[in-house]
C-alpha cells in the first residue's frame, strides 16, 4: 500500500466534448479506516457512458468522483469485511477509499473466471444487457435482434447474451469497419455496419430487409427512428442510454412516423439497472457456466495506471475502446 491517495476531481463544466483539463488528480494521504469501516486498496475501475451526464451537474465540482469499482481490503475495523476480501462499490476514481459493509458487495469466487469480468460481462455491464434482454424485452428464441453501440461494454454483452438466449439472427452498429468485422468474426453477431457510411435506416434495411423483433438501444438517434420502422409487429424497443446526445445537447429530435407505434403495437421501455439488482445472482448462474466453457467470453479493452483514467474515460466517449473499458491498477 502506498503513502498517497489519489483522487479524481472534476473542476468544470464541459460544453460539448469534455476534456482532460476539467479534471485533476489530487493527493493526499491514505484514509485511515474508522470503527465499522475498511479500508479498500482499488484494483480495477470502471468508466462508463453514464459519467458524461453526470459531469453536466450530477457531479459536485472539486469533489471526490463516484464510479464503479473492485478492490481488496486491506485494513479493517469491522468483523464484516475481512482483510484480504474483494469487494465491490461504488467509491471509483480514486485508489483507496473507506468503506462501510453496507456499501460494499462481496465477489464471490468462481474458479476460472477472471476478476475484471465483475466489472464488465458479470457487472453493471452485463447486467444492464441481462435485463434488457431477459425483463425487459422478454426476448423469445428464434427472435432477430439490433442493437445499436454493438462494439461497446452492453453492445457486445447483449449480442453474446441473445446469441446464448437462442436469438434468431443478431444485427449490429457501430462506428468503424473494423469494429463491425470483429462483431461479426468474434462477438456472436451475423450482421453488422459502420453507420457513418450511409443513413442508418438504409444500412438496417440492407442487414434486415424483413425487419426485426427487438432493438436494444445504446445510442438514440437515427438509430432510433430507423429502428422503429424497422420493427415487425408487436416489436419491442429497449431503451438504455443515449450516446448520441451525451455531447451534443442541441442535437435534433428523434423523427420517426409515431403511427407506427400504434398500428405495430411496438413497446418502448427504458430502465436504469439499479432498479433490477437483484437480478445479479441469476446473472451469475446464467453467465458463469458459459464463462468457463468458453461459451462466453468477456469484451475487455483495459488500460493500465490509475493516472491514466481520464484518458480512458475520454477514450471510451470517443468510440476508442472494444468492449468494456477498464482502468487496472498499475
Amino acid at each position: 500500500m502506498t503513502e498517497t491517495a489519489l483522487t479524481v476531481h472534476q473542476t468544470a463544466r464541459p460544453t460539448g466534448f469534455p476534456s482532460a483539463d476539467q479534471f485533476r488528480f489530487a493527493e493526499s494521504p491514505v484514509p485511515e479506516p474508522d470503527p465499522g469501516t475498511a479500508l479498500v486498496a482499488n484494483l480495477y475501475w470502471s468508466v462508463d457512458p453514464y459519467h458524461r451526464e453526470l459531469m453536466d451537474g450530477g457531479f459536485a465540482l472539486h469533489a471526490p468522483l463516484e464510479g464503479r469499482t473492485l478492490g481488496r481490503v486491506v485494513a479493517s475495523r469491522t468483523p464484516s469485511l475481512a482483510e484480504g476480501e474483494i469487494v465491490f462499490h461504488r467509491q471509483g476514481w480514486r485508489t483507496h477509499a473507506v468503506v462501510r459493509p453496507e456499501e460494499v458487495r462481496r465477489i464471490p469466487h468462481h474458479p476460472g473466471v477472471p476478476l475484471s469480468a465483475y466489472l464488465s460481462v458479470l457487472g453493471g455491464t452485463g447486467l444492464t444487457a441481462y435485463v434488457a434482454l431477459t425483463r425487459i424485452a422478454r426476448l423469445r428464441r428464434g427472435e432477430d435482434l439490433f442493437v445499436s453501440g454493438a462494439a461497446g461494454g452492453v453492445g457486445t454483452a447483449t449480442g453474446r447474451f441473445a446469441r446464448l438466449l437462442g436469438a434468431g439472427r443478431v444485427i449490429g452498429s457501430t462506428g468503424s469497419a473494423e469494429k463491425a468485422a470483429y462483431l461479426t468474426r468474434k462477438a456472436g453477431y451475423d450482421a453488422a455496419f459502420d453507420y457513418r457510411t450511409a443513413p442508418v435506416a438504409d444500412l438496417l434495411a440492407r442487414a434486415a430487409p424483413t425487419g426485426v423483433d427487438v432493438f436494444v438501444d445504446n445510442v438514440g438517434g437515427d438509430h432510433l427512428g430507423a429502428a422503429i420502422g424497422a420493427l415487425r409487429e408487436r416489436g419491442r424497443v429497449v431503451r438504455v442510454g443515449t450516446i448520441s446526445q451525451y455531447n451534443t445537447p442541441d442535437a435534433p429530435p428523434v423523427r420517426f412516423d409515431h403511427a407506427d407505434v400504434v398500428e405495430k403495437s411496438l413497446r418502448v421501455e427504458g430502465f436504469l439497472v439499479k432498479d433490477h439488482l437483484d437480478a445479479q445472482e441469476e446473472l451469475y448462474d446464467f453467465a458463469v457456466p458459459h464463462l468457463r466453457s468458453g461459451a462466453l467470453v468477456a469484451d475487455e479493452t483495459v488500460i493500465d495506471g490509475f493516472e491514466r483514467i481520464v484518458e480512458a474515460f475520454l477514450l471510451m466517449l470517443r468510440g476508442g475502446n472494444t468492449g468494456k473499458i477498464l482502468v487496472r491498477a498499475a
